[in-house]
């Protein structure tokens, strides 16, 4: 009998540690859809006329740095290169939401929900002028360390 309830309760632990992992996992899916939103949401608020220039500036280096392949810090440092990337994208994110004009945000967001309803495809112009930004920014700080250290 005493095995019994043993075998028991360890179905039932196994059993609540599974749907407790899936409820921690659909979290992180529908927090990273809101995020991939509120991404979108600046984007769309950086291309509209009646967000200040400081918002536009301020969105523009976020929604930079959220696509970006390059990181600020690299995700190889341990624990260091992730959390870079939990916090400083998050964290960017909410300041820009902060910035821009609430009747401008809540039209962008709608916008954002119809563009990725619609699946679109990734505009790749985008992908290559980040791409091609960091290249020249890796390409000066060679020209200033050869200039520095007479290479």
């Amino acid at each position: 009998m005493c095995q019994r309830a043993i075998a028991h309760w360890r179905i039932n632990l196994t059993g609540q540690s599974e749907q407790r992992a899936k409820s921690i996992w659909s979290r992180w899916k529908q927090r990273a859809k809101q995020l991939k939103l509120e991404t979108r949401a600046i984007y769309l608020a950086y291309r509209d006329p009646r967000t200040p220039w400081y918002a536009r500036l301020f969105a523009a280096c976020v929604v930079g740095y959220a696509f970006s392949p390059i990181d600020l810090v690299p995700d190889f440092i341990p624990v260091l290169g992730q959390l870079d990337d939990l916090i400083l994208v998050p964290l960017g994110i909410a300041l820009a939401l902060k910035m821009i004009p609430g009747p401008v945000l809540t039209e962008c967001r709608e916008k954002a929900r119809i563009e990725l309803g619609q699946k679109k495809p990734g505009n790749w112009a985008a992908v290559a002028i980040v791409v091609i930004i960091w290249l020249l920014l890796a390409a000066l700080a060679v020209a200033i360390m050869r200039r520095i250290f007479g290479g």
